[in-house]
């Protein structure tokens, strides 16, 4: 008997979450689009929402009209039935968005912190709880958290490495924000988010696999999706291509090459730098690019430093699309996206498409709250098995 009451209950919960699934995936439906959805009979359909209504998870927004036949309740995921937040790490401010099951923002926020003088725990916790209470949404209530950083996160030894920013490469420092928060906290590079946003959201998403190089004002990266799944190489480190020793050609005939770090090359502050030398005199590496369609000489120029760095990662990755992004992709727009096209083919025998980013929107945040949001989901709809 315990068997056979064992698996009635692992089938009527194996019934709740598909019927859930297509909930989550497909927007509101009615028990009719459910029982074609699953192959459920209609009195099963009808018990299995019933139970998730009274679980919390699924209630009645509508009912049909207008068609042949009686009116039908139209149900729809319960958006309060869960909630995420996404955190993103600058150089002195964290941004943070708190969101419900559907995926709609319901708070989102920017916090200046003094690092130097904040503890990061401290930060965390103090930008979720003011997120929250401007969502009116108890901080308890959060499932999970995700967190962006400017870094490498080497999850086995739970340490953030190559971050700027200070406190934050301490030792246990992820436990620490976890204990502090009492939920579930994830932790990733904020340019590996990006990518996730560029493939849900953006330009990538019908590429089998792409690079996304991040040309930030305050930081460089690399992201690489391979058929969706992110690599992070066996340290975190897989991207952290602003150390990449690259040659860079002498403008003098016959000069030889100077090596620098990539960095040194299109960071904001070069890029600033190399835009005052051709006569564009602007606080910013992406203002300036913004308003290169006058100064062609710099954007080739800046094309040959962005497709020098290119040329190595197109050399081993081999992706069929490269997505410009961050402050200065955004910035350049298609003008940027021609030039370092241009510059690419000259230095590579492989053919690769480069496109600017089309998000215009945080990108790293947009990531994050994707992510976050999975994670709810996958541990909600698991938690019905």
């Amino acid at each position: 008997m315990d068997q056979l009451a064992g698996s009635s209950r692992l089938l009527r919960e194996i019934n709740e979450t598909a019927a859930l699934r297509h909930l989550l995936e497909r927007g509101p439906l009615t028990r009719g689009d459910l029982r074609e959805l699953t192959g459920l009979a209609k009195p099963t359909i009808s018990d299995v929402m019933r139970r998730l209504e009274d679980a919390g998870l699924a209630k009645v927004v509508g009912r049909t009209s207008g068609g042949p036949g009686p009116n039908a309740d139209i149900y729809a995921v319960n958006p309060d039935a869960a909630y995420a937040a996404a955190v993103s790490l600058r150089a002195s401010s964290l941004a943070t968005a708190v969101c419900d099951l559907t995926g709609e923002v319901r708070a989102r926020t920017e916090t200046t912190v003094d690092f130097g003088a904040t503890d990061p725990v401290r930060a965390v916790r103090d930008a979720v709880a003011a997120t929250c209470k401007q969502a009116r949404i108890p901080l308890r209530r959060i499932d999970h958290v995700q967190l962006a950083v400017p870094g490498s996160v080497h999850e086995r030894a739970g340490v953030i490495r190559f971050v700027d920013v200070p406190g934050w490469s301490r030792p246990g420092l992820i436990d620490e924000i976890r204990a502090k928060l009492r939920t579930e906290v994830s932790v990733d590079n904020d340019v590996n988010l990006a990518a996730v946003a560029e493939r849900s959201r953006g330009i990538a998403g019908d590429a089998e696999s792409f690079a996304l190089l991040w040309l930030g004002e305050d930081g460089l990266g690399l992201a690489i999706d391979l058929g969706g799944t992110l690599l992070r190489g066996a340290r975190g480190g897989a991207g952290e291509v602003g150390y990449m020793p690259v040659g860079l050609p002498e403008p003098a005939a016959g000069g030889p090459a100077t090596v620098h770090d990539f960095h040194d090359l299109v960071s904001g502050t070069a890029i600033r730098d190399l835009a005052r030398r051709h006569g564009l005199d602007k606080d910013t590496g992406h203002a300036a690019v913004a308003e290169a369609k006058e100064h062609q000489g710099f954007l080739d120029e800046l094309a040959v430093r962005i497709a020098v760095g290119l040329a190595a990662v197109v050399a081993v990755l081999d992706p069929p699309l490269v997505v410009l992004a961050g402050e200065v992709g955004q910035a350049g727009g298609t003008a940027l996206e021609d030039a370092v096209g241009a510059a690419l083919r000259d230095l590579s025998v492989l053919e690769t498409a480069v496109a600017a980013t089309g998000l215009t929107e945080d990108a790293v945040l947009l990531g994050s709250l994707d992510t976050t949001l999975s994670a709810v989901r996958d541990a909600l709809l698991g938690r019905r098995l």
